[in-house]
């Protein structure tokens, strides 16, 4: 879900009940936050011709420090009430999440139907052409709503499809990290030190390949494997040196997401890293399927017991 307009009215509603001034005691800095938000005065500037000034009254500055922080205070309030249904915001962007069992979409309908309301109480507008909804194992079903259901949509720029696969997302990955190839292979021609090219690798082709890595390389296929592998190769042509396979980004990657979520009680997922009372390794989590033994705790899991042998 997107929310249109995020800002508008946050100068206007500072002042009235809302999550920006539920407490009594912090007047003053409701104050601040209006007077900084209200009457701000802007003129544009053309060569040596300049506009009067004119007040403006809602939104925030662009490119404000602030922004981010006011947003994510306006909306604090907006939560999911059932267990079975997370509600996650980052920026303007809200993703609803919800477990149906036994076919029972309730909790899920009324959180839904919760969060509409939730945003025409506090004056922000969900923007429905932005808006979709994925049901995975299902093909989208027509309905009279004016919300789109779909295949496979992008998260936090992972795509994410209906058969819980990696594919699409892969060749999204490898499309942009081939794209890329082309000034790698320019650098090459221009006789730069192979440092500088390893260094222009690792910020611009091996930050995509890696994109999210940690979550989507455990269930890859080989053929996708493989197909990533390619771009690396190629790379290593060019550069005419070795460079860290796949396989050892996402070890190392893993690894290292998993040891800040064990080194924080509370993280959501730290109670999933059990330590055995021999105090050396992790419990390992029991998977019915290879989808769940290929996901995030459950390979996280493998991957540090391995380290500790």
């Amino acid at each position: 879900m997107d929310l249109g307009a995020p800002c508008g009215e946050m100068a206007a509603m500072c002042g009235r009940s809302t999550p920006l001034a539920s407490n009594a005691d912090e007047t003053y800095g409701q104050e601040l936050i209006t007077d900084f938000l209200s009457d701000r005065k802007q003129h544009v500037k053309l060569g040596k011709h300049v506009s009067d000034s004119q007040s403006i009254s809602t939104g925030s500055p662009q490119g404000c420090v602030l922004s981010p922080l006011l947003f994510s205070l306006y909306t604090n309030s907006c939560t999911s009430s059932h267990q079975s249904v997370k509600l996650l915001k980052f920026a303007d962007d809200t993703t609803l999440i919800g477990l149906i069992s036994d076919g029972d979409k309730s909790a899920y309908r009324w959180e839904a139907d919760h969060l509409v309301t939730w945003c025409h109480q506090n004056n922000l507008e969900l923007n429905a052409l932005k808006t979709v909804e994925m049901v995975p194992h299902l093909p989208p079903s027509p309905c009279d709503s004016t919300i789109d259901t779909v295949e496979s949509f992008r998260f936090l720029g992972t795509i994410i499809s209906q058969d819980l696969k990696w594919e699409l997302n892969i060749s999204s990955l490898i499309k942009k990290a081939q794209q890329r190839m082309y000034f790698l292979r320019q650098l090459k021609k221009f006789n730069l030190p192979r440092t500088m090219m390893v260094h222009f690798y690792s910020s611009i082709i091996e930050s995509i390949l890696s994109s999210s890595i940690s979550i989507w390389y455990a269930a890859a296929t080989a053929k996708d494997k493989g197909r990533l592998q390619r771009v690396i190769r190629s790379a290593e042509k060019v550069i005419s040196c070795n460079l860290p396979s796949l396989q050892d980004l996402y070890t190392s990657r893993t690894l290292r997401r998993a040891g800040k979520i064990v080194a924080d009680p509370s993280h959501p997922g730290h109670k999933l890293f059990e330590t055995l009372p021999s105090g050396r390794r992790l419990r390992s989590i029991r998977s019915k399927t290879s989808r769940h033994k290929n996901s995030f705790f459950p390979s996280a899991t493998s991957l540090i017991n391995k380290a500790r042998t």
